[in-house]
């Protein structure tokens, strides 16, 4: 790992790996870290995964302070089944992660907006989602995060089944041709 200070060079350290693997998997932003002496928070800015995206092989942190406001992203996790998804549409996400502002202390954990009333044609919007106080979207609140679209109609068989003759047709005529010049041998 690397820690970035304050006005300080950044400094290489060796963490162990499991307790990284373990803050990163319940979402946490923030390590506190006891380095000569001192207890410090650290803002995870960056992670490098192994070559199959599981194991972390490199983090960057930041020094903070818990009252510094910091912009991060967190994951959006959809709640219950969309009322139009009945009507035939289909659930699209278009937005997996929120970049919000907030004090390093206040970091919410995923955003969990229920999708259960939403209908054929509707659209969640950031401005839409609820967010603990002191929280605030960095996106445009007009932003999508889920669409229940409509699924395109289905293309009918019948061009197949003309396909399907098209294909035929060459072989009948190759057949025809046969017939042609065995004749003439005939003759």
């Amino acid at each position: 790992a690397i820690i970035y200070g304050r006005g300080a060079d950044p400094q290489p350290i060796a963490l162990p790996a499991h307790e990284v693997e373990v803050a990163l998997q319940h979402g946490s932003h923030l390590l506190q870290l006891s380095l000569d002496g001192a207890e410090q928070q650290y803002l995870i800015k960056e992670v490098q995964y192994d070559y199959l995206g599981t194991t972390p092989i490199h983090v960057d942190l930041a020094q903070v302070d818990v009252h510094e406001v910091v912009e991060v992203s967190v994951p959006i996790e959809l709640r219950g089944t969309p009322a139009g998804l009945s009507d035939g549409g289909v659930l699209d996400q278009v937005m997996v992660d929120l970049t919000v502002r907030c004090k390093v202390g206040d970091i919410p954990g995923p955003v969990r907006p229920s999708v259960a009333a939403l209908k054929l044609g509707e659209t969640l919007h950031v401005g839409d989602l609820e967010l603990p106080e002191g929280v605030e979207a960095a996106h445009e609140a007009t932003e999508s995060v889920a669409v229940i679209r409509v699924l395109a109609a289905e293309v009918e068989e019948e061009p197949e089944v003309e396909e399907a003759e098209a294909q035929a047709e060459p072989e009948v005529i190759g057949r025809e041709k046969k017939e042609e010049e065995e004749k003439p041998k005939q003759g």
